[in-house]
């Protein structure tokens, strides 16, 4: 004895019971009732059913207890050093308190300070020299000879 099953539902039809129909590219879709018939005409969505198998295959429904869950595997977490500093000076960082991280920015800062200061001292020192006779201050205009001693 050949069971089909319902296109829309799901469901068992037994022979000599239910519907077939034929689309017009010789697809064919049977039907266990009228309902299942009816709603596939209305182009019903048999996932958004609440009674359908497929609905139910979708959200987990009446599946038995012999499947286990799946165990997942629990995340481990590596530490790695990156790219400019290794791991051996990461967690130094990490372990040093607030006062000496204070004290290394306070160094840090009077050191550019310094190096600032004798940048500036350099170049002071080549600009004292005499400066170099100038020649009147003419327009680029005046240079170029228009309008100009009018």
């Amino acid at each position: 004895m050949k069971l089909e099953i319902d296109s829309f539902s799901g469901y068992r039809i037994y022979p000599a019971k239910g519907k077939l129909f034929v689309r017009g590219d010789s697809k064919i879709f049977r039907f266990a009732c009228s309902k299942n018939s009816s709603l596939f005409l209305q182009r019903k969505n048999p996932r958004k059913i609440a009674w359908t198998q497929v609905y139910r295959r979708m959200h987990k429904k009446g599946i038995t207890e012999e499947v286990a869950k799946k165990r997942s595997r629990r995340v481990v977490k590596h530490q790695r050093g990156i790219v400019g500093a290794d791991l051996a000076a990461i967690a130094a960082k990490r372990n040093q308190t607030a006062a000496i991280r204070s004290q290394q920015r306070l160094a840090a800062i009077q050191k550019a300070k310094s190096e600032k200061k004798e940048k500036e001292a350099k170049k002071v020192r080549p600009s004292t020299r005499a400066p170099a006779v100038t020649a009147p201050k003419i327009s680029k205009q005046q240079m170029k000879g228009g309008k100009g001693g009018r």
